[in-house]
Order: C-alpha cells, then structure tokens, then sequence
C-alpha cells in the first residue's frame, strides 16, 4: 500500500481497515488455553454467531481471550519496544510523555511510566501530579494544551500524544473534570475462542520438609511467624505460612476450543471527524494528512504488536493459521481490497505521512518528552509501599 491509497482511503467514502485473524494454540489444535479471569474467578463467556466456512451463521459457545482494553496496551507496548530500540523509529521520534521514577528511594523501583504505558495516556493522574521543568505538568505550555483538545481541534494531541487520537483518550482528571476532552476509539481489537469447552485444573504441593498441620504457629504482621503456644488463640496451620501440603484439589480451568480469531477494526469515520486547526484555521489538505498520520500509526502499532507473538498469558500462547491480511471496506456490495503490512511496510507509511503533514503545517513534539514526579506523588507512592510492606498478606493494596 502506498501513502497516496493510504491517504485516499481516509479521506473517501472508505468505512475501515479490517483484519480477521484465526489463531490455534501453540501447542496444536484441540491443546487447552488459559483466558483471563475476572471478579469471582470467573471466564468472560457468552453465545455469539459465528459464521462457519461455509458461511453459515450459527450461534457458539465463546470465551474472550483477550480484551479491547489490553489488545489496545499490547499495541501501545509494541510502538513503545520500537522507541525503545531505537532503530526502525529513529528518523521518526513519536511524542511520548515520559516519568521517570528511579534514584527516589522507593522500596519497590517502579522505573518509568509513559503516555503508552500508562492506563489513562497522556490524561493519566501519574502525568498530572509530574512536573515538567519544574511546573506541574497541566499548569505547563504543553500540558495546558490538553486542555484545548476537541474533535473540531485535535492539533494540540496530534503535537502531544497522537496515540491517544487512535486508541482514545477522556481527560476525566484534569481542570474540566468529566467535561474534558473526550475521543473514541479508531482502532478496536479483541480476541475469542470459539466454541469454547471449559475444562478442569488441579492444583497440589508435596513438602519436601513434610511439615505437620498440627504444628501451629502464629503470624506477625511483617510476614514471619513464631512457633503457638498450646492455648494460642490465633494459631494457624504452617501452610498459612507457606510450609506443608497442600491436599490435591480440582476446580474450573483453562478450555478448549474449535479455534480463536482475532478482530481488528480501525474506523475511518472516526478519524474523519478530527479537524487540525493551525491558528484557528482548518484546511482540507492540512485535515487529510493528519488523519492519514493517524491511520498509519494505527496500522503501525498493530503489525509490531502481531510480530512480537500471541503470548497473551501463561499457558495462552497462540498462533497464527496463516498470514496476518488487512482488508479495506471501500464499496458496499463489493470484495474487500486484501492488504499485507509487515511493521516495515507500515513504518515506512508512517515516515512518509508524518513528512507530508509536516508539508502541511502540522507538526509533533518528536521524541521524549521528560517529566519528573512532583513530591506529593512521591511521597504518597512511599507510603503507599510502606502499607504494603507492613501488612503481610494483603493481595490487594487497593
């Protein structure tokens, strides 16, 4: 694909990029897959219609495997592993916010936390409570910029953080509250199983101390124990303490399934409702290359995602059945136009729109943007580990 069928496909009557990827378990057909469990310990399964082969719409058992939401992390992960490496993206610095947590004295190092990276993308609370050269980061020339986003102005994200333009964005958290800027989604992905059989899991542990369940102990609140005395009220069991057997048990786990798919829309309508205004002035060509810089990076992120592999999870590694193929809904009635993209093809569509855009007055911080957390983000992460530290057995910190 060329830039030029690139650019005419975001601006005509075009309705989406489309990719339907099938996908069996990396151990072979009929191995089982773990999917994401959710509150309750519980699979995400319902009755959808699938069409068979033949085309044939029939109403299956399906598990999801993976979510819109973390479909769209593993595509934000796989542009940042790009950046990182610093090679098939350096004549094309993306702008990404960047805190860095290291040298704070933090009991656990949390490293560095970036508008790819962090849950809410550039609106995010960890980049609001970050300072750039000093300022707090919304109070900031650039960070005030958020606060002018809209659909009828997307130039200052475009500058900022045009990730959040494809896989959206709602500045919830900052001066606007709940009436800051809000923007869709363009491109949304998930991934099934299809025809899904939930099987069984077993769970044991054999001591190698073979420590006795009648030899009690009492727990401290740092997490170590001492031997309970005969009338202790608040003895437990070693295994309370990690020591000892654990009895062979089965429950619900993991499920076979006919095969699972993964679906990858980027909507053109989204990114044609976008204006890119230049001292309040929009153009059309100015417009167009925006929206096709955005359809790139978009096409981008998912060819590097897909080449980096289906490890969605232990025992959840899936692979493809055949060539990962996009497909352009242009006419109605008609075929689709198949496309292959390699993460090379795209970035060399990337580098190209990005240059046109340029041509047009539009432009993007490019490279890092460094922020440094503000003291109160600092002191409130320390003793947030220090809660965590101290309470032993606490599984949600939260």
């Amino acid at each position: 694909m060329t830039l030029q069928e690139l650019s005419q496909a975001v601006s005509g009557p075009a309705a989406a990029f489309r990719s339907r990827t099938r996908l069996q378990p990396a151990g072979g057909e009929g191995d089982k897959v773990f999917p994401p469990t959710y509150a309750g310990a519980v699979y995400a399964v319902e009755q959808r219609q699938i069409a068979d082969a033949s085309g044939k719409i029939e109403t299956k058992t399906c598990v999801l495997l993976d979510s819109v939401q973390s479909q769209a992390n593993r595509m934000e992960d796989a542009l940042q592993q790009a950046i990182d490496d610093g090679e098939s993206l350096k004549d094309c610095p993306i702008p990404v916010l960047s805190v860095d947590f290291t040298g704070l004295g933090l009991l656990d190092e949390v490293g560095r936390v970036t508008s790819l990276e962090a849950p809410h993308r550039a609106a995010d609370a960890i980049l609001r409570d970050s300072l750039l050269d000093g300022v707090p980061f919304r109070k900031s020339d650039k960070g005030k910029l958020l606060d002018e986003a809209s659909l009828q102005n997307a130039t200052p994200l475009y500058k900022l953080c045009p990730t959040a333009l494809v896989f959206g964005i709602w500045d919830s958290t900052g001066p606007k509250g709940g009436l800051g800027a809000k923007f869709q989604r363009a491109m949304v992905s998930e991934i099934i199983g299809v025809n899904a059989q939930v099987g069984k899991k077993t769970s044991s542990r054999i001591d190698p101390l073979g420590m006795r369940a009648a030899a009690k102990v009492v727990k401290k609140a740092d997490g170590s124990y001492e031997l309970a005395g005969e009338k202790a009220k608040d003895a437990v069991s070693p295994s309370e303490v990690n020591h000892g057997n654990i009895p062979p048990d089965i429950k619900d786990g993991g499920a076979t399934i006919d095969y699972a798919e993964q679906v990858t829309v980027l909507s053109l309508p989204a990114l044609r409702r976008l204006r890119f205004p230049i001292d309040g002035k929009t153009t059309v060509a100015r417009d167009k290359a925006g929206r096709t810089v955005l359809a790139a990076l978009a096409l981008t992120s998912a060819a590097l995602a897909a080449e980096s592999g289906f490890d969605l999870r232990s025992r959840c590694l899936l692979w493809p059945e055949g060539p990962i193929t996009w497909e352009l809904l242009q006419t109605p009635g008609a075929a689709p136009k198949k496309i292959t993209l390699t993460s090379a093809d795209a970035i060399k569509l990337l580098k190209e729109a990005v240059a046109e855009a340029k041509e047009q007055g539009l432009e993007w911080f490019g490279g890092t943007i460094p922020l440094t957390p503000a003291p109160n983000l600092v002191a409130l992460l320390k003793k947030s580990q220090d809660i965590a530290a101290k309470v032993a057995g606490d599984a949600d910190p939260a």
